[in-house]
């Protein structure tokens, strides 16, 4: 592997808090959406201070954090956007990701220090257009999720770009998230950041002369979901995508938890490391990665499109809910080595005597039962049932501020 760089591991940062635990946990880089020009409208997003402090947390650690600014602009959002990019550039971001070509060339009249990535809603499926955006002065391409492995092979063999993907998480029924569904049935435009996941709901088909009669496409006695798509998962496929000359491994969910962004750094993180350091060792891993990120709240997984596709066995037909074996239960906050004693911050309910698994952002996990637990003013009690209360119990090993508790259900 000496000959090969290390990818960089990409992760999702729909805020200050989850920026800070992605990077604990082994990013090397966080993708973050300014409360401007980005496709997660209903995400947090980041003030301009907010990103200030999430530049020093990133840079301070040696990780770097892009900025989406990916929308497909309509002539009022051209209003006030050289602005957004010079606050990029005094921010010191490594680089913003876009879409729209329009958007492209007032970042580019604009930024002279900072990076610009092409969205992977931009449609990146040949090397031609690779080689366009590359004459343009991009400096990295996000691949259309709709791309096998040897595909990606070709475009890198034909270019000097830098070339990202998707490696783990949702995926859009749509041609890489070009969506018109929830517009059309919601007036929400994907395209702009508010997308109503229309492709997630129950149908029926209505016959044109019988407006009023409901006709299930059954699956199972529940109806069906034929537009539901199982989530994507490569953690059993390093090798490949590492052969394929994918720079950044990025994982999807800006939207979703910490402890889903935790879990699944942390495993990819693992994954990586231990497949440069051996791919003997990886081989001997690969179940663990595996089941570590199925202890997220996830969909069935798939590979996606990376093995030339998978057809009907890309959706999920007969519900549209997770399937979800553990819970976050609590962070820690601090610990004391004198007393082995954790302070947590519960986001769940946490009960005396109940197993819990400390994930560690730095080492393995263990196991343990808490024999007591005290509130902050030191009473002792049976159970913390309040969100984000602060507690302490003992701990059999020492825990460090990012890790997390979990319990499985």
């Amino acid at each position: 592997m000496n000959n090969i760089k290390k990818p960089e591991l990409l992760a999702p940062a729909g805020d200050l808090e989850k920026l800070k635990f992605a990077i604990s946990y082994g990013a090397d880089a966080v993708y973050a959406g300014a409360q401007n020009y980005g496709l997660r409208e209903k995400s947090k997003n980041f003030s301009l201070y907010e990103l200030s402090e999430g530049v020093k947390f990133a840079h301070g650690n040696g990780k770097k954090i892009y900025i989406t600014a990916n929308i497909y602009a309509h002539n009022q959002d051209l209003i006030g956007m050289e602005d957004f990019f010079y606050q990029m550039e005094n921010l010191n971001v490594d680089a913003v990701i876009i879409s729209d070509p329009g958007v492209f060339s007032v970042a580019k009249r604009v930024l002279k220090n900072t990076g610009v990535h092409i969205s992977t809603q931009a449609n990146n499926t040949n090397y031609e257009t690779a080689l366009f955006w590359q004459s343009l002065g991009a400096s990295r391409i996000v691949m259309a999720r709709e791309l096998s492995l040897d595909e990606i092979t070709e475009i890198k063999s034909k270019t000097k770009i830098e070339l990202e993907a998707f490696v783990h998480g949702a995926m859009c029924i749509s041609y890489s998230g070009r969506c018109l569904l929830s517009s059309y049935l919601t007036g929400r435009d994907p395209n702009k950041g508010n997308c109503a996941q229309a492709c997630r709901w129950g149908y029926h088909l209505v016959e044109e002369a019988r407006p009023n009669e409901y006709m299930p496409i059954y699956e199972d006695s529940r109806g069906t979901y034929i537009l539901n798509s199982k989530d994507l998962c490569m953690v059993g496929h390093i090798p490949e995508l590492v052969k394929s000359g994918i720079c950044s491994f990025k994982i999807e969910g800006r939207m979703k938890s910490l402890y889903y962004a935790a879990t699944t750094i942390k495993a990819y993180r693992r994954a990586i490391d231990d497949f440069f350091e051996s791919p003997e060792l990886y081989n001997a891993n690969k179940n663990y990665y595996i089941e570590e990120v199925q202890k997220n709240s996830h969909r069935k997984f798939t590979t996606g499109f990376y093995f030339n596709g998978e057809g009907n066995g890309a959706q999920i037909y007969d519900t549209n809910s997770y399937v979800r074996t553990h819970d976050f239960v609590g962070i820690v906050l601090s610990y004391d080595k004198e007393t082995k004693t954790a302070t947590i911050e519960q986001r769940n309910k946490i009960i005396v005597g109940q197993t819990l698994e400390a994930l560690k952002h730095h080492g393995n996990n263990f196991i343990f039962k808490p024999v007591a637990i005290w509130d902050e003013d030191g009473n002792v009690i049976t159970e913390a049932p309040h969100a984000q209360q602060i507690i302490k119990m003992e701990t059999p090993e020492p825990v460090e501020p990012f890790d997390i508790l979990r319990i499985e259900l």
